[in-house]
Order: structure tokens, then sequence, then C-alpha cells
């Protein structure tokens, strides 16, 4: 059968040539990955490899993605198709040409579509739907993903990623496209008059919005130096100007301010890795900067490194996202701007820390499944009753929402709000760490931790598959001598709560596991929708860091043991 569909590729008339001597040279370990399935449109549509293949990111899958996304347009009329799509795209190679292919494959079924003449953020896409007035959006990134890397996400008329309900009709309508290799490109003048170039237009209305978000804009900024790398990204300009319109000192380290697909000067584009802060740390201790912003390629997460106490130290996205709860609640409150019904919303395995930071300022926390999707579907929602008033939103994944003009993780505005806040707080002689430790004072001491197991391939996922459901039938009764109070399982919607089971309400269902311990901890476990990892999550409470830091290492060992 791989062999059979791999011929097929190899002389089809219509394969770009640009993938034929990458056929013709595949070693059989390659082609099987390649060709052993086609690569899944799922909740959070696709992302892969480069390459040719039925499971790889080509400009044929991403043909075969448009003609599906295409069929659910012109299923909501000539005014959907009217309103047309935004399109936005990353620094990755091939992503302005998947970008321009998808306007092309849009304009063939009379769908109007909106590309931004250069590469932009995810969250600037987010806010081209809304401000469009489109019918949804596309963007091309694999956001933190390595070099090798692209991927499709497609967005709905309120600016937010297909939430599961929707994604699936376009599911059932791309996996039922029968050949992507029929499927061609080719517009003709009218079609062509139907693909609009957006560019600077675009740009000051999101700057505007993006400016807007600030609770002390007088603040003292000159004392404050921040070294910010865009990672070879999509936030080099955008932060850039903001900073310099608002009179930040900001020091961009040049080197990775290119849009080098290859992100040849750094290690890793992702901020959850130490390696995407080495070139940073080096500008930050020749300048004796008080901060380190990073941002991913695609522009929706934030890292931190701050100065404290003559060391740079790394904060989690659970942690920066901690110290933001605490600066913008602590704002509103004391300017007496804090809405009647207020709301933050973080994910399942985002840290307690963060809600109990909310409920000292009486903001009340909704938890949803991991996927900003979820986020942004609860922002619509309270957007049209009213009943409840968004006030900050968070994943642990590094990601936040300031204020939704934006429906989905912006960088950009974090990166703002986190510079107001460090020169907030310097001119009260505090680091931003110094606020974490003042808030584990406060609430108790949390060790947030992640830890993932790579498993590429096929057997690679049924590997994964095969963990998860050994821990589902065996369900723990104790993890590290430390018993199990409680256990969530949101694929079977069930839950165990001291020995009594009840049905797990209010999530779409996901293959995700949950462990709460009887010291005030959980473990959480899911396999990644868009990388080939098994992923786990640890909220570790102890009376201080060290007793945190030591039961953090116990709990991850007994887990390594559970699932060898």
């Amino acid at each position: 059968m791989i062999q059979e569909v791999y011929e097929r590729w190899c002389h089809h008339p219509n394969l770009d040539p640009s993938y034929r001597e990458v056929l013709c040279n595949m070693e059989e370990t390659e082609k099987q990955d390649s060709f052993y399935t086609t690569i899944a449109f799922g909740t959070a549509g696709m992302r892969g490899l480069l390459g040719p293949g039925t499971n790889r990111i080509n400009l044929h899958t991403i043909r075969k993605a448009n003609v599906g996304f295409a069929q659910y347009i012109c299923e909501h009329g000539e005014e959907a198709k009217q309103r047309g799509i935004a399109i936005g795209y990353d620094n990755r190679h091939m992503s302005k040409e998947f970008a321009m292919d998808s306007a092309r494959v849009l304009a063939t079924f009379g769908i109007r579509s909106y590309v931004f003449d250069a590469l932009r953020p995810t969250p600037e896409l987010s806010f081209a739907v809304r401000h469009l007035h489109c019918f949804g959006g596309i963007m091309i990134t694999a956001s933190h993903n390595p070099k090798e890397y692209n991927g499709y996400k497609l967005y709905d008329e309120k600016g937010c990623q297909l939430v599961p309900h929707l994604a699936q009709q376009v599911i059932a309508k791309v996996n039922a496209v029968a050949d992507e290799l029929a499927i061609t490109a080719d517009v003709n003048e009218e079609q062509k008059k139907l693909i609009t170039i957006i560019g600077k237009e675009v740009d000051e209305e999101y700057y505007r919005h993006v400016v807007g978000i600030q609770l002390n804009p007088d603040v003292k900024k000159e004392t404050v130096k921040i070294v910010f790398s865009p990672e070879h990204g999509t936030a080099n300009v955008a932060v850039q100007e903001l900073y310099h319109r608002l009179g930040y000192h900001c020091i961009p380290v040049l080197e990775q301010c290119t849009p080098d697909p290859d992100f040849a000067m750094t290690p890793t584009p992702n901020p959850e890795e130490r390696g995407a802060y080495e070139l940073a740390l080096n500008y930050a201790k020749k300048e004796n900067a008080d901060i380190i912003l990073v941002c991913d390629p695609d522009a929706d997460r934030m890292g931190v490194g701050v100065l404290h106490q003559g060391e740079y130290i790394l904060l989690t996205g659970n942690q920066s996202g901690s110290v933001l709860i605490e600066y913008i609640l602590s704002q509103l409150q004391a300017k007496q701007l804090m809405p009647p019904h207020p709301v933050m919303f973080n994910t399942v395995v985002t840290s307690d820390l963060g809600e109990k930071i909310a409920a000292s300022y009486g903001v009340e926390t909704e938890k949803t499944l991991t996927g900003f999707k979820f986020i942004g579907e609860k922002v619509a929602k309270y957007e049209v009753n009213n009943e409840k008033q968004y006030v900050f939103g968070y994943e642990e994944s590094y990601g936040s929402l300031i204020q939704p003009f934006v429906r989905d993780k912006d960088a950009p505005q974090a990166c703002l709000m986190l510079a107001e806040a460090a020169c907030f707080y310097k001119e009260q002689g505090k680091t931003l760490v110094d606020v974490l430790y003042d808030l584990y004072a406060k609430h108790g001491a949390y060790e947030e931790s992640q830890t993932s197991l790579t498993l590429a391939g096929q057997a690679g996922a049924e590997k994964i598959q095969a963990i998860l459901s050994g821990l589902r039938a065996s369900q723990p009764q104790e993890i590290s001598g430390m018993k199990v109070v409680r256990f969530e399982d949101y694929k079977e919607c069930r839950v165990v709560d001291h020995g009594k089971e009840s049905e797990l309400c209010g999530f779409t269902k996901s293959d995700v596991l949950k462990y709460y311990l009887e010291d005030g901890s959980w473990i959480a476990i899911r396999p990644s929708g868009t990388e080939p990892k098994c992923k786990f999550y640890y909220c570790v409470r102890g009376v201080d860091l060290d007793e945190a830091k030591a039961k953090t290492k116990r709990y991850q060992e007994a887990i390594a043991e559970m699932i060898q």
C-alpha cells in the first residue's frame, strides 16, 4: 500500500517539480514515515514535517486542507464568500508560498482573501479577521516547532481558532478529498481580483489596540533595560515598534532579528527551552539588562528572564503568568477599574497559583482544555451575554492574552505589559522575581514543571496511546507514596474523588489524565496535539521551594517507572 501511494506521487503529472528529486532519493525508512498515513487534520489544524508525502506538510496536503475549508465556507453562502478569509504567515520555509497558494485555491471557489504582504504575528492575524469582518482566517505557521516543521491553522469569524464542533465539520470535508494531487491553484484574471494584499493599515490598528492595554503609561521607563529576541520570527517588527513608540529601553538581539527560516543563530526557537535564551543572556550580561523577553517564531508565546541578585532567572510560563496576574489585578483594583463580575481563564494543566492570586482579588477562574481556542470560545460567549467580564487569560505554555481584541495568545501584548510591570516594580525596589517570591509567601510555594517523552513515527504514536491506555486501566492509588485523592479522565468523562465516581462535565472529550495528590499537588498527562510527544505536567506544592523541588523530583521518577 505504501509503495503504491509512493509510486502514484512519483509519477503524478501535477506533482510540484520541487518534490520529485526528494521522492526519488528517499530511503526506505523516510518513505515509510512519509506515506504510512495521511497527515492528521485535527482540531488544531495541521502541523508536521515539511516534504513530499501524504504524511507531510507540502503544497498538495495544504491544498487538500484548503479545498475542505473552501467547501465549508461555501456552505455558509455567498455572504461568507464575500466577507472572505484573512491569511497570515511566519518566517518558515514555504510559509509565504503556502499562504499565496491558499488564497489562489480559495479564489477558485469564488472566495475573497486578504493576505498580509509579509510575515506577521499570529495574534495580528486573529485581530485582522475581526478588524476586516472576515468569515475566518488561515495562519501558516508551526509556532515553536523546529525548523523542519510547518503548519496550517484555521480561525472563525471571531478570530478564534476553530473549536472542535466547527473543526469537525472542516475535518470531514478535508478527509473526503480523495486525491490531493489532483487539486490545482490555477486562477483566471477575475479570480485574481478576489485576492487583496494587506499591510500597514492593519498594523496601525493592531498597534493602536495594543497601546491601549497600558495601565500605567507614565511609569518611569528609562531605568529598565530590556533585551528582546524574536528568535528570527514575526515578533521583531511589532514589539520593537511598540517599545520605540512608548519610550521603552529595548536592546534587540540583532543576530536573531533576521527572518531566517533555518533559525541559524538560535539552538531552538521555543521559549520553553533554555537554548532559546543563550544569545539573549550574553547580551543581557553585557548590558546589565533588567529583563530578557524572548518570543517564539509566530509571536504567540513569550519567555522571560529576570536579573535577580546578580543572576538571571528564567521564569516558567506559569510563573510569568502569575506575575502578570498580580500586576494587572492589583492595578485594576487600585484604579477602581475592576469590572463587576471579573473572570480569568486558564487550562486544566496550568498551575493552581494563578487561581489563588485571582481569588485574592475577587476574580473567578474558569478552566478549559489545553488550547487557547477554548479560552477564545468563552471570551466570545461572555462578550455576548456580559454575565462575566474578561480580565486575563493564559496557559502554562508561555502564552497569555491581556485584552481580548485578539482571540489567541498575544506575545506583543504580553511583552508590553511585562515591561510595564518591570518598570512599576523597579520603582518599588523589586524585581519580578521578588514579586513571585512574595506570591509564594502569601499563597504557598509551587514548583511547576513539564517533561515530555518524544516518540516519532507510527511506532511512537502507538506507544503514546499504549501509555495513556495503560494508565487509564491501572488507575494508580498512590504516586511516590503519596495518596491519589482525585482522578480525572477527560476522555471517558469520569471523576473518582475519594473513591466516589461521578461524571466529568463541561469539557470536550480529550485524552487527558489528571491525578490530585493528598499534599495539594497534581500531575497531568496528555499526548501533544502538535508534536510526537507525550507530555507530563507537575504542579507540586511545598512548605517552601526546596521541598517542592525535592517532591517534584520524586514524582517525576515515579511516573517514569510507571510508564516503562
